[in-house]
């Protein structure tokens, strides 16, 4: 019984990926939800009190495996430069994964105060990852550094679900550059 109960829930966070990413926070309802699923309406909320539950559950779900993947690519980079490289460009090279799309759409929907610090702590957790690099670069103020070199990616991940007009090879080569080397360029 639990284990067909953890296949259902995996289901559901399955379908509520898809949702979220084919048609952003509008799309996660539980009757799409119990559709996609093959589920009754009414099972759904056995598994879920709320969409807010389902958003919180993905982050703690998809957010570390997310985090994992940049963390590794920073492991395997030689140099704080190469690292923060490696961050930047990892993060970016996700965008197109589903995990991502649903990240990005839960950050924009409506959440308890509960999900929302999760979020938070997942990011700064991200963020995290490249002050040690930013310190050994030099940098003066690295936890803060960190948090501007967020905020220049997060733009470029608006950049490239926009569909900007520029190609996401482009855009990202663009933002290591901005990233590395400063507005000068």
């Amino acid at each position: 019984m639990a284990e067909h109960r953890t296949m259902q829930r995996a289901a559901l966070l399955d379908a509520a990926r898809s949702l979220l990413s084919e048609g952003g926070t509008e799309a996660l309802t539980f009757p799409a939800l119990a559709e996609r699923t093959g589920l009754a309406r009414s099972s759904v909320y056995e598994y879920f009190r709320s969409r807010a539950a389902v958003v919180e559950e993905l982050c703690e779900v998809d957010f570390p495996v997310w985090a994992a993947e940049v963390e590794s690519a920073m492991a395997a980079a030689d140099g704080p430069e190469a690292k923060v490289e490696a961050y930047v460009r990892r993060q970016l090279a996700l965008v197109g994964d589903r995990r991502h799309r649903a990240v990005v759409a839960i950050s924009a929907s409506e959440l308890d105060a509960g999900a929302r610090e999760k979020i938070r702590a997942a990011h700064g957790a991200l963020v995290a990852m490249i002050v040690e690099a930013l310190a050994e670069l030099g940098h003066t103020e690295p936890r803060m550094a960190a948090m501007l070199v967020q905020g220049v990616v997060d733009a470029a991940v608006r950049r490239i679900e926009l569909g900007a007009a520029e190609e996401p090879d482009t855009i990202t080569d663009a933002t290591v550059s901005m990233v590395l080397r400063g507005v000068l360029g």
